[in-house]
């Protein structure tokens, strides 16, 4: 158990069953009336973002969620299999819970994996990968300054916008939250 009074961007609070991640907190003390404070708060399993207020000194339950370096192996039909650095235990982690990361994940790729109560709730990528381009149509000869972008189909099978200069083969940087091209490799 905490108060409002600890709350900090990243903690998890248990609110009704539902683990919820704190994006952003605001303590406001009014001219009248009591102190409260206003959150932004991002369901951990859904993505589902909501605004919430407390009274200042409410207690809420505050969840452990165990942030553990994980090594990406392979997939299955059961989902995604994933290797502790520490300990070298395999866990399955459901297609459900990687969701779009899998669009950016390579084999022997280091990512953290969040675990509460035994079951893993989310996976964190790094900002940025680096991956092959497999397919993309040449860009046209006097295109190049125009600033245009084409499709990419990147090692993964995920697409990616890039500019016309990038040729089948090439290794590019792409940002993971957003899937947008950062720069060759």
């Amino acid at each position: 158990m905490a108060t409002t009074n600890d709350l900090k961007n990243g903690l998890v609070l248990s609110l009704d069953g539902v683990l919820w991640t704190v994006v952003k907190f605001q303590h406001v003390k009014p001219g009248k009336g009591g102190a409260f404070v206003r959150t932004t708060l991002k369901n951990v399993l859904s993505g589902k973002v909501v605004d919430k207020t407390f009274n200042a000194g409410t207690k809420v339950d505050t969840a452990t969620v165990d942030k553990r370096s994980m090594q990406y192996l392979y997939s299955d039909s059961d989902g995604f299999i994933f290797m502790d650095l520490d300990t070298y235990d395999q866990i399955t982690v459901s297609t459900e819970t990687v969701g779009d990361a899998q669009n950016y994940l390579l084999p022997e790729a280091e990512v953290i994996v969040g675990i509460h109560e035994g079951t893993p709730l989310y996976v964190e990528l790094p900002a940025s990968v680096e991956l092959e381009v497999t397919h993309t149509e040449p860009g046209l000869q006097g295109d190049r300054s125009s600033g245009g972008t084409k499709p990419a189909t990147v090692e993964t099978g995920a697409s990616v916008q890039v500019p016309l200069f990038i040729a089948n083969g090439e290794k590019i940087k792409v940002d993971t939250r957003d899937g947008k091209y950062l720069s060759r490799a």
